[in-house]
């Protein structure tokens, strides 16, 4: 997969929910396995039925708060992926241990922005770019001490540092949805989107037309910055 230009739906619910985001044009589903905060949707049993359903031109990425290289590739292979999303705090050692042991493994690492942010995430992303293939910026919620499906949006201008500064992919999260992801891609320029909670019906399901709209308006923001 060409990693530019990239829209990524996280909380996937079912076969069906993943089948039905990959055709309406998302390009990486994300499954939450594993986690600090809020419930799991899914079993591992479910979340390997996702990965053999989807195209091969699509890919699962488990999305995991685990910190220790054994369980996070013990936890990839039984599902069937070889893309994790590590959103929890992980030391370097085991960053080194997981390149090591999974050489294959696509690593995406979450870099999560503070509303203090002091330039910790640049001294962060100088030391573990080496292990990763690439970073995700993401909100943390003060009111309740979560990062990951806040719901909330941070300050851009400091995704936009990340970018600048990162030889790696950067996929923008937090808050996104189809009014201001435009605006998102314009001020960031990520390779990359995310969405999660916006997205959803109050059932928790992915809401369909929501989710077109939010590919529809990121795909019109990608061309027009390649074409800039």
């Amino acid at each position: 997969m060409s990693f530019k230009n990239l829209v990524q739906v996280a909380g996937v619910r079912s076969k069906d929910e993943a089948l039905m985001l990959a055709g309406l044009g998302v390009d990486t589903i994300g499954i939450p396995l594993r986690l600090e905060f809020n419930r799991e949707e899914l079993s591992d049993s479910e979340a390997a039925e996702i990965c053999a359903a989807l195209p091969q031109e699509k890919k699962a990425v488990v999305i995991t708060y685990l910190s220790a290289a054994k369980d996070i590739i013990e936890l990839c292979r039984a599902v069937g992926t070889d893309w994790v999303q590590l959103h929890g705090a992980i030391d370097e050692r085991e960053l080194l241990r997981l390149r090591d042991n999974a050489p294959g493994m696509f690593i995406i690492k979450s870099l999560i922005v503070r509303p203090d942010d002091n330039h910790e995430l640049s001294d962060e992303l100088q030391r573990t770019a080496r292990y990763v293939d690439a970073y995700i910026t993401d909100t943390f919620d003060p009111e309740t001490g979560h990062y990951g499906a806040t719901g909330k949006v941070h300050n851009w201008n400091v995704s936009r540092r990340i970018v600048t500064l990162s030889a790696k992919p950067v996929i923008l999260a937090g808050g996104l949805n189809p009014e201001n992801v435009k605006e998102a891609i314009v001020t960031v320029k990520p390779a990359g989107v995310d969405a999660h909670t916006a997205l959803e019906r109050p059932d928790g399901g992915k809401d369909k037309e929501l989710v077109r709209a939010f590919v529809k308006k990121a795909k019109e923001a990608f061309n027009e910055l390649s074409s800039a």
